[in-house]
């Protein structure tokens, strides 16, 4: 049995290709019996995900022709294109592979977590469906323990390198206690929603969501236990304010130099931390030169990104030896999976063997033979039957010149250069 792993990601496709190889939550667990009935695949999970889409197989296939075309057919796409820009990886370099997406090492943001979270849910939906059980059950669990040696070993995630990180950690060298603070979110998009992910974590109590559509801005807000407004709110807002992080798609600048110069005399000069994610601006710029303004906008948290990027690659290195670690132990476990069959079937000849030479031996002691004799019969007759194939295969690979195989039994049986000679 092989184990494959096929994908299509970031680095292979534009979104444009990516969007449409995606699999919806909700048609997932039908997919993957189509998937194994028509690729005749024994085993398969799917990891769908806005950056990838991976097939997770355990097959007796060679190639991944079929896999291709039932993919291609089921989401109605040309079988060259996904030729083109996908890749696969067999049997080693797929339990690599898994692993290092599992551990942030394959992704967009190196070392982001979030990956490992859709993993887990993958091999559920394949699990539940009665479709990752041995040989992809064995894979994935030994791929979760690896991810959380390289969380827990290394330093690949303590370094966020998002600028929404970068962002609060910029507010926590101005505000020592963060949990007094308060903080004003323009916008309520993705970035916004990290933004207060990570200052709620950081320790702030009092978050306001500024947005456009107040019923977006009220789906953030709560989410955080904050307040909802509408951008006309916002000079309302600026005096009570001591962070203000702005991130929207505005044509135009939201707020000015004015509305900020009126908020800073109703707080008696009370510094305001402010960031400016947004391209086009959100802030205009003439309100960093204002007293007790400290404004910041993207370029200004690129220091901050790419150092925690130069910390997260000299963790991604630890990682990889990690990793290598994990699947050379996986690689191994397996290798002695397979021989357990051989050395089974080895077990149960050597005692149908020894269990006839044994009936003949009572008959003989029931018949009155003498009972030295009988084991002397016995036991010749035993080593003669254990050995008969194995001789006459050695004796057929050496007059084959086939040294190697003779090297493999005085290996097997131990066998030294002085045993031969006598």
């Amino acid at each position: 049995m092989a184990l494959l792993a096929l994908g299509i990601n970031h680095k292979t496709a534009p979104v444009e290709v990516r969007e449409r190889v995606a699999f919806a939550p909700e048609a997932l667990a039908e997919a993957l019996h189509e998937a194994c009935r028509q690729a005749r695949l024994s085993e398969v999970a799917i990891l769908s995900t806005c950056n990838r889409t991976e097939l997770y197989c355990a097959t007796r296939l060679e190639g991944t022709r079929a896999l291709l075309e039932w993919l291609g057919e089921y989401h109605g796409l040309d079988v060259e294109e996904l030729q083109r820009c996908s890749y696969a990886y067999w049997d080693e370099e797929a339990v690599r592979h898994m692993m290092r997406v599992a551990s942030g090492l394959d992704s967009l943001v190196l070392g982001e977590p979030q990956i490992l979270g859709q993993l887990k849910s993958a091999f559920s939906v394949s699990q539940a469906e009665g479709l990752a059980n041995v040989e992809l059950g064995r894979l994935f669990r030994s791929t979760f323990s690896v991810a959380k040696d390289v969380r827990t070993q290394t330093a690949i995630g303590q370094n966020p390198v998002s600028v929404a990180y970068a962002a609060v950690s910029l507010a926590q060298h101005i505000f020592a206690d963060m949990s007094t603070s308060r903080a004003l979110l323009i916008g309520a998009g993705e970035t916004i929603e990290l933004v207060a992910r990570h200052l709620k974590r950081a320790g702030v109590q009092q978050i306001t969501v500024a947005n456009r559509t107040l019923a977006r801005a009220l789906a953030v807000a709560e989410e955080f236990d904050g307040r909802a407004i509408e951008l006309s709110q916002i000079p309302d807002e600026l005096p009570n304010t001591d962070i203000l992080i702005a991130s929207t798609a505005s044509q135009l600048p939201i707020l000015g130099k004015g509305a900020v110069e009126v908020a800073l005399k109703k707080r008696k000069h009370r510094p305001i931390f402010m960031v400016d994610i947004a391209v086009p601006r959100d802030i205009e710029p003439q309100v960093g030169e204002l007293d007790d303004v400290y404004l910041y906008t993207v370029d200004d948290l690129r220091e901050v990104i790419e150092e925690n990027q130069r910390e997260r690659q000299s963790a991604a290195l630890e990682a990889e030896g990690i990793i290598e670690a994990g699947a050379l132990e996986f690689i191994r476990q397996l290798r002695e999976l397979d021989a357990v069959d051989t050395l089974t079937q080895l077990r149960t000849q050597s005692h149908q063997l020894a269990q006839q030479e044994l009936e003949k031996s009572l008959r003989q002691l029931r018949n009155g033979k003498d009972a030295e004799e009988v084991l002397k019969r016995l036991a010749n007759g035993l080593t003669n039957k254990l050995l008969h194939q194995p001789t006459v295969q050695l004796r057929r690979a050496s007059s084959e010149g086939r040294s190697d195989l003779l090297q493999l039994a005085q290996e097997l049986y131990q066998l030294s250069d002085s045993d031969q000679a006598g």
